[in-house]
């Protein structure tokens, strides 16, 4: 059983595509090749809103510990698992550290799996 936390919040497709200036498609075709992750919920596609950044610092950190995850044999729901459970020696989850100073280390340990 996962100690996961719920994300601090969560954008749909066309929210997602809005925020960062793609089409709808595009948003489809990322979560669909796994450079994006989301969860449906109600039969709708939800993206963790730490998840969607136009930071590009972010957004290359984001996407590399995305990769580093798949490449680990991780699903989709796994990922989300993985950045959503706390860990104390980041001060919280691996999504929220990727903001911060400790997103190298959270990429560190994503390569480690």
């Amino acid at each position: 059983m996962s100690d996961m936390v719920e994300p601090e919040g969560w954008m749909t497709v066309p929210e997602v595509a809005e925020l960062l200036g793609q089409r709808i498609a595009s948003v489809h075709r990322a979560l669909r090749e796994g450079t994006m992750l989301g969860a449906r919920h109600d039969n709708v596609i939800r993206i963790p809103t730490e998840l969607v950044t136009r930071d590009e610092r972010v957004a290359k950190h984001i996407a590399g510990v995305i990769t580093l995850l798949r490449d680990a044999g991780l699903s989709p729901q796994a990922s989300l698992e993985w950045l959503y459970t706390p860990d104390d020696t980041l001060n919280g989850t691996p999504a929220k550290a990727l903001h911060g100073p400790k997103a190298r280390e959270v990429k560190r340990r994503a390569q480690g799996l």
